[in-house]
């Protein structure tokens, strides 16, 4: 895979991805930016979110369970001083459907443990939490 971006003045870049679609990236004005676009950290959280959510739609598929919703919430802690990598990461699915707890844990830890190329290629500890219709499961190492 390669992908290069194209300075377009003060702090903002533009590129486009090798499957095509545009992303803008831009520094907030505090640092010389016009906020044009989002941040590059931003979009790091926002890859998680995508590789996690696009393991577990086709894990739980392929165990012939369809879920009728699925929403997933990232946050992120990053360190004080530079580079100011993540230090940690927190995944938060939320799912809704005719889902076992069990299957909806395996295929988490699925993604978390094998799949997810995007998580497993950051320096930070990556945990993670699901709900299923609205109730906790249960804690997933």
């Amino acid at each position: 895979m390669k992908t290069s971006i194209e300075w377009t003045g003060k702090m903002s870049f533009s590129g486009t991805t090798p499957s095509g679609h545009e992303i803008k990236m831009d520094a907030a004005p505090e640092v010389g930016g016009e906020n044009t676009g989002a941040r590059p950290t931003e979009l790091l959280l926002q890859a998680v979110a995508g590789c996690t959510a696009i393991d577990i739609v086709s894990i739980l598929q392929k165990m012939r369970l369809q879920p009728l919703s699925l929403k997933v919430d990232t946050s992120g802690e990053r360190a004080e001083t530079f580079p100011k990598r993540f230090t940690d990461v927190h995944i938060h699915y939320i799912l809704q459907g005719d889902l076992p707890d069990d299957k909806v844990a395996r295929a988490i830890k699925l993604s978390k443990d094998t799949y997810c190329s995007v998580s497993n290629s950051l320096n930070a500890r990556v945990s993670v939490s699901y709900e299923i219709n609205g109730i906790m499961g249960q804690p997933i190492e």
